[in-house]
């Protein structure tokens, strides 16, 4: 059974009872002003609330309880902070309380109907993925598109906050932060973690140094990643490279990482770690002080070009280290360097706006994500098939943010989809 209290928080903040009956336990008549604002940490519930109780305004804050005994139970009698609550909302009267000062407090009973808990309960507690998904339907468009703007808005956010806590682990250095951001995003989900670790292991002015000769940025990457200790491999390239970083590795005093980490199994050729760290080698050292180069880029296709840079002659040829295969341009895909645009130029974009209070970058970041086409994957094809079909990456991902924080969390009672089904 879901929480009533939870419940009762709702409907008293969202107004969900019947105003003609609201009456105090002693049969006086409770006009709502102001419900006042819900509070999640310690003290009464809401705050600053405005209500006339007959024909007394008052304002204060509101304590809601299951019952009425709830109130001694949880100690509030004992408790100053309780002083300035003018009403007690219950489901269940059963005692008259009093606050610290001996003061009587007025309670008002509000009841949940079984329609609302019933719905309530579904939504929070059904075994399905997304439990409105038959009901999306009856929101309108309007509804829909303001609280998709709205989630777009509040990922984007999410995603700031993660790269403000970068920049104070380096210093508010912003090419280390986009540098780690971006070999992260290198990762594609599934070695994400693996490629993070790397950039970590691996400053981004040691790359630098050497962004002049490719070979060398190589041996970096991969000798960090783990992969130049396998003395069954025989070809030039793997030697030299091993020798290279051997050499990288005393001047930098470097630690590689475990070759272990990172992921291969059932990966199609194309996404081998081994030529993902290629490609990733290949845009970093082509592109100098890339975040610079994207700060100035204003143009969202010429931002695109920055990451489509082909790999090195022996990855043209190869997928993976000692076997060789048909010789093709290796460079990210279309679909790679929509996820590239997604994940780390549009939230570095708006965050710099951000920490800078420059609104044109994170209207350019906005913009971005209206530029690039929907996303694909299981989430939106979920959405879509409930008939809410996505225009653009704005919209993906404001349904990625709807699933993972609310729908995943069952966060239905601050949502506004579980609000409409639920007010209904």
């Amino acid at each position: 059974m879901i929480n009533k209290e939870e419940l009762l928080h709702y409907i008293w903040k969202f107004r969900l009872y019947s105003h003609e009956d609201l009456l105090t336990t002693e049969g006086e008549p409770v006009e709502v002003i102001d419900p006042g604002i819900s509070n999640s940490n310690a003290g009464p519930d809401f705050f600053n609330a405005k209500i006339k109780i007959g024909n007394k305004l008052w304002a204060g804050n509101i304590e809601i309880h299951r019952t009425s005994g709830e109130w001694k139970k949880h100690r509030h009698h004992t408790d100053k902070a309780y002083n300035s609550v003018i009403l007690h909302i219950v489901e269940n009267v059963n005692e008259e309380i009093y606050n610290e000062k001996g003061q009587k407090i007025p309670q008002l009973c509000i009841s949940v109907s079984e329609k609302l808990r019933d719905n309530a309960e579904f939504l929070l507690f059904s075994n399905v993925n997304v439990p409105c998904l038959s009901s999306l339907p009856t929101i309108s468009n309007g509804q829909m598109q303001s609280w998709l703007d709205a989630l777009a808005i509040e990922r984007l956010e999410r995603k700031t906050n993660d790269i403000f806590q970068h920049l104070d682990r380096f210093n508010n250095s912003w090419d280390e932060t986009f540098y780690v951001l971006l070999s992260r995003n290198f990762g594609f989900g599934l070695n994400s973690d693996e490629f993070e670790r790397l950039a970590l292991s691996l400053p981004y002015n040691y790359i630098l140094k050497h962004a002049d000769n490719l070979f060398q940025v190589e041996a970096l990457f991969f000798g960090q990643a783990g992969m130049l200790e396998d003395e069954t491999i025989t070809d030039d390239y793997y030697i030299f490279l091993r020798k290279e970083y051997d050499f990288l590795r005393k001047k930098f005093t470097l630690k590689s990482l475990n070759n272990v980490l990172f992921k291969s199994l059932r990966v199609r050729p194309h996404g081998f770690p081994q030529l993902r760290i290629a490609e990733l080698a290949a845009v970093v050292q082509h592109s100098g002080r890339l975040f610079s180069t994207v700060l100035e880029t204003d143009d969202y296709e010429q931002i695109r070009l920055l990451f489509r840079v082909n790999t090195s002659e022996y990855w043209q040829t190869h997928y993976t280290f000692g076997k060789k295969s048909r010789k093709t341009p290796k460079y990210l895909g279309n679909n790679s360097l929509d996820i590239i645009l997604i994940n780390t130029v549009v939230p570095i974009l708006f965050a710099y706006g951000k920490k800078n209070n420059m609104e044109k970058y994170c209207d350019r970041s906005i913009r971005i994500l209206e530029s690039v086409k929907p996303e694909q994957n299981r989430i939106v094809q979920d959405f879509k098939s409930a008939g809410i079909i996505p225009q653009n990456a704005f919209d993906t991902q404001a349904l990625i943010q709807l699933r993972k924080v609310y729908c995943d969390q069952r966060k239905c009672l601050f949502c506004r989809i579980g609000h409409a089904i639920l007010s209904h």
